[in-house]
């Protein structure tokens, strides 16, 4: 998705000429990298795309899931252009006549589907079919009814999509550095491991977006949104909400964000709307308005009220739907402005329910100067979204706050069955007094899923320090940590104990598709973190370390390369040392390598069905040399049936399997050794 937005920004920054945008999903329903259908059509119509929708990888059937899922999301015309069914690895040919693609593409129009076409295995005579179909079948219609006038809106990441349709939605406001000293020297330190661990936080605690402010005196706001952006991203798949008074940085951080953002904001004022909702249209985004002008805080309600209607009508100027504009109200401080609490819930019930908009405050607020800060601040929440604010800006950590927020969602029928509810409460100790303990938890909660909230018993407990930064990607805690371990411990105590336990947590969650390949290649680097650490420590003393030594090339003739780099990351990141022979690798290369190094594990990588028979070839060069190696291949084309025909040892699937097979014939060979 972040390569698609580049591509879209780069065509409407360069022509005027119309945008039709297609990706690629996988039987799973999502692409190669993570990316939902929803978050997709959300972000793509949000930048103002002409049309949209798949292409490649499936048959004309597989691929209804995911334009159902899309159609839901767009009023734009949908594009399906599916394969002809799968490729036969031996053959290259497809499954599917013309007549039966034909046949299968009849339920598309159905569903509001407005632009057909055939990729791999269509030919002319696929697209005659097509057009034949719907010229002579006269059950085949285009029901303009299938097409929502009213698409479901959110805003996303590229892969975790937060729905913006009434139900309460945790804006976690902990990335700010307004009155934190810690969080101050991280921004001018670029310190963005302590930045990612406060997103992470936020995350495990239940927030459902994240803000980020990076406003500090001095500092180059738009570089630093920009890289602030990308450490959480990197962390969190939770959607994001850029929050600057600066109009180069809002542009910065929607630039940087991968998905659908909001903006935090603007205000009743034509000079600021001018600044920023240009930027707020260009790049699709929701935007916050603050019930303020210029001259300063509104007194009341019905200011409040007559502020709101200014910036509707300065967004409406700009073409930017109110179902894309949250109103704030503002929340201010009852120590001083006692009355102002009540003005601000009637201004959020008028603009929720008489307006029909969203309302955002920021909650905490309202208790500045009390003591017992969190029994106001918990009341003054709950008040107000049974007033309509459903997109609180709040401390997520504070746990006293998100029972509120969990309580109110059982009540109003937010959590079906109240099962949520259930869960968060089922574990916690009955009539007893809660104890509270702040924990400084480094478990990601796109890794991790649900946590107990209370205590000082975590699940997490049970992981060392070391694994649980391995788990949420943090390259630089994972170092700290191995400098730590170096001391107790053997290098390969800290690999078979620590690192590889860790990545094998991580595994069996991509593998559940609990996380997806981002996730994946994040644990994998940082836990090269601390094998890096290992190995230079080892070399002072002239040694190094190494589970087993093994080949990696893609056949002759195939250019493609990503699915071998990312088996690459993941072996070197569990002790394994690989020999990258690159891509387009003649078979007698790859036998002139393993007999020069002596190795004896090959992996070898084909994407495309026209050079499967270079991989065969490679495998007979090796088998015919007696060079005794076990052989494991893999890529898109390849199957497991495919891969006995041809004589390879092992099919791997991913990378993940890539580990297993690598784990399996080291053991089996006794190969485990220090060199």
């Amino acid at each position: 998705l972040y390569e698609v937005k580049a591509g879209v920004l780069a065509a409407k920054e360069n022509t005027s000429l119309p945008i039709w945008v297609t990706m690629t999903f996988e039987k799973s329903g999502r692409t190669f990298a993570g990316t939902d259908p929803a978050a997709m059509a959300l972000t793509l119509d949000a930048l103002g795309v002409e049309a949209l929708g798949v292409n490649c990888s499936l048959g004309p059937e597989d691929l209804i899931p995911m334009v159902q899922k899309i159609r839901e999301r767009t009023s734009l015309p949908v594009i399906v252009k599916p394969n002809a069914g799968l490729p036969d690895p031996r053959t290259g040919a497809y499954a599917m006549t013309p007549e039966g693609f034909a046949h299968c593409m009849a339920a598309y129009p159905e569903m509001g589907v407005h632009i057909m076409g055939g990729c791999c295995g269509t030919q002319p005579s696929f697209i005659a079919a097509l057009h034949d179909q719907f010229k002579t079948e006269e059950n085949v219609t285009f029901p303009a009814d299938q097409i929502p006038k009213e698409p479901v809106n959110g805003v996303c990441s590229a892969s975790r999509t937060a729905d913006l349709n009434g139900q309460v939605r945790v804006i976690g406001e902990r990335i700010n550095p307004t009155g934190k000293k810690r969080f101050q020297q991280a921004l001018r330190e670029h310190d963005m491991n302590y930045i990612m661990k406060c997103a992470i936080e936020q995350a495990q605690a239940g927030a459902d977006i994240l803000d980020i402010n990076v406003g500090l005196p001095g500092a180059d706001e738009p570089s630093l949104m920009t890289e602030v952006v990308r450490a959480v991203q990197s962390v969190t798949d939770l959607p994001l909400q850029i929050d600057s008074a600066t109009p180069e940085a809002i542009e910065a951080g929607l630039r940087a964000v991968n998905g659908r953002a909001i903006v935090n904001s603007v205000n009743a004022d034509e000079e600021k709307c001018a600044q920023i909702l240009p930027i707020v249209k260009k790049y699709g985004a929701c935007v916050i308005g603050l019930a303020l002008k210029k001259s300063g805080m509104p007194k009341d309600t019905s200011e409040r009220i007559e502020n709101t209607r200014m910036i509707l009508e300065m967004t409406d100027r700009y073409g930017i739907p109110r179902k894309n504009v949250i109103i704030d109200c503002l929340a201010l401080t009852v120590s001083a402005q006692q009355e102002q609490a009540m003005e601000t819930l009637h201004a959020v019930e008028y603009v929720s329910r008489t307006l029909g908009v969203h309302c955002t405050l920021g909650v905490s607020n309202i208790s500045f100067g009390l003591p017992a800060r969190k029994m106001a601040t918990v009341s003054f929440l709950t008040q107000a979204m049974y007033c309509g604010l459903d997109l609180p800006i709040i401390n997520p950590n504070q746990l006293e706050i998100m029972d509120a927020v969990a309580a109110f969602r059982a009540l109003s029928c937010q959590d079906p069955s109240c099962s949520a509810y259930i869960a968060r409460f089922a574990n916690r100790p009955k009539e007893t007094a809660l104890v509270i303990t702040q924990k400084d938890t480094i478990t990601s909660a796109a890794a991790a899923g649900p946590q107990p909230e209370s205590g000082t018993a975590q699940a997490s407990d049970t992981e060392s320090l070391i694994r649980r930064a391995v788990i949420a990607g943090l390259p630089d805690e994972v170092r700290d940590q191995t400098k730590l371990l170096m001391q107790q411990k053997t290098a390969m105590e800290i690999i078979e104990q620590d690192l590889i336990p860790a990545l094998d947590i991580v595994g069996e969650r991509y593998e559940k598709q609990i996380i997806y390949l981002p996730q994946l290649i994040n644990a994998a680097n940082a836990a090269s973190a601390g094998f890096d650490l290992i190995k230079d420590s080892l070399a002072v003393s002239g040694e190094s370390v190494s589970k087993g030594r093994l080949i990696l090339a893609t056949v002759e003739g195939d250019i493609h390369d990503i699915g071998k780099n990312i088996v690459k990351v993941v072996l070197e990141n569990y002790g394994y040392s690989v020999m990258d022979l690159g891509r387009d690798v003649p078979p007698e290369r790859v036998l002139s390598a393993a007999q020069e190094y002596d190795i004896h594990l090959i992996g070898l990588s084909a994407l495309m069905t026209t050079t499967l028979p270079s991989m065969e070839k490679t495998v007979q060069v090796l088998r015919d040399a007696g060079h005794p190696c076990t052989i494991m291949v893999g890529g898109a084309v390849v199957t497991p049936e495919y891969a006995a025909s041809i004589g390879a040892d092992y099919y791997a699937r991913d990378a993940r399997e890539s580990v297993e097979i690598a784990r399996k014939v080291f053991n089996q060979t006794g190969v485990r050794t220090v060199y």
